[in-house]
């Protein structure tokens, strides 16, 4: 997985909901109402979205628009007509794939009564999706620091307190105050963070392993490859081995 950082600015969130909308019908100002996308433009908006998911979980959020409008065999004015800007983009896949991790770990928390499989599966069926390789910058910007240099803010919930000096922890960046995307990544941690700490208290999950380490998890065992077949098989075997590491050991 190639991720790479994006501008997170409040003006792509507000661009957002402008590249969806259509302008006021009937002259009315300040009219909230907006008129459908035609067809067509419906049409190029799916090829887009498509294919912006495609290119990204290939070459990561750092390839260019023109790859984006290839794919999706438009030009590339049809892109930025709908998104003003790729930081516009990159946000709308980024919180669509958030959102459907999300919807995945709370499936598994609810619909599974052992705190590992619960676990597993949201892995599995994560791994199997792909959106591992879509997962938004601010989730996976990890870095390796002493526990002193921690602001509070950067201690994901359901976080052990008493950690390894080195050890690796989610090191947040500076989104926008406000933007959308906060509030989906705020979810995603919070419901992945109870899957965690069920395995935990269960003590069938390495106590030293984190929320940022099933995020990375995710990421790495989705590897890109040109062939599905090819791709799925990886991917199941890499994300064996990784369960086989996450799990706790009698001593």
């Amino acid at each position: 997985m190639h991720v790479q950082d994006s501008h997170w600015s409040s003006a792509s969130a507000v661009a957002t909901g402008a590249a969806m909308s259509a302008p006021t019908g009937g002259g009315r100002p300040g009219g909230a109402r907006t008129t459908p996308l035609r067809v067509d433009a419906q049409r190029n908006l799916e090829h887009v979205l498509r294919a912006a998911r495609e290119v990204f979980g290939e070459l990561g959020y750092g390839a260019p628009m023109e790859d984006v409008a290839r794919r999706a065999r438009v030009g590339v004015g049809t892109v930025y007509r709908r998104f003003p800007s790729k930081d516009v983009l990159v946000r709308r896949i980024a919180e669509e794939e958030t959102s459907r991790l999300t919807d995945q770990a709370r499936a598994a928390l609810g619909q599974e009564d052992e705190p590992w499989s619960a676990l597993s599966r949201f892995l599995r069926t994560s791994v199997a999706s792909g959106a591992g390789r879509l997962l938004p910058p601010q989730v996976l910007r990890v870095g390796v620091a002493e526990e002193h240099d921690l602001p509070d803010h950067a201690h994901v919930p359901q976080q052990r307190t008493q950690p390894t000096a080195g050890e690796l922890r989610l090191v947040p960046g500076e989104p926008a105050a406000g933007a959308p995307g906060d509030t989906g990544t705020a979810q995603l941690l919070d419901v992945v963070g109870q899957l965690v700490e069920r395995a935990r208290t269960a003590g069938e999950l390495r106590p030293d392993v984190s929320v940022s380490d099933v995020l990375l998890v995710i990421a790495t065992a989705a590897p890109s490859l040109p062939d599905a077949a090819q791709q799925a098989a990886a991917s199941a075997r890499l994300l064996d081995i990784l369960l086989e590491g996450l799990r706790s050991r009698p001593a």
